[in-house]
């Protein structure tokens, strides 16, 4: 799987350990930044890793800052993301399966990197339900359907 990832200076560490983890598991990782603890702002980050996602260069993104709110915050800006803010391997699942969330949004501070890989292992290995969900997708893009 193509998977995109970027954070702001809060995240480096995780970032670091998650893409290296993703890419011992055979997937494509484009690390969009940033590359060091200078501080930097997370919306400029959540903005370029929606931007990949959405135009469909990478078919997944996770997104991290310090609490994983900010950088969904700007993330969802974009139409064509579906950022969910996640904590723990459940929620992540279910963020794709009903809501067909193309990205996740994970907080450095607030989670250990093994919850980190939890929830990335549920997100990328949960397949969207369609069914009924797929209206309720449908009207995040368009109120009117």
């Amino acid at each position: 799987m193509r998977i995109a990832i970027a954070s702001d200076h809060a995240a480096i560490e995780m970032k670091a350990a998650l893409r290296e983890w993703l890419i011992e598991e055979g997937h494509e990782v484009a690390d969009l930044g940033p590359d060091s603890h200078d501080s930097v702002d997370y919306p400029d980050f959540g903005y370029k890793l929606a931007a990949v996602v959405a135009e469909g260069t990478a078919e997944r993104g996770i997104a991290l800052c310090g609490s994983g709110i900010g950088i969904s915050i700007a993330a969802n800006r974009n139409p064509g993301a579906r950022c969910a803010l996640v904590s723990e391997p459940l929620s992540a699942g279910l963020a794709r399966e009903h809501n067909d969330a193309n990205m996740i949004a994970l907080g450095a501070r607030l989670i250990g990197i093994e919850q980190a890989k939890a929830c990335v292992s549920a997100f990328i290995g949960t397949d969207f339900g369609g069914g009924r969900h797929q209206r309720r997708v449908d009207k995040l893009s368009n109120p009117s359907c």
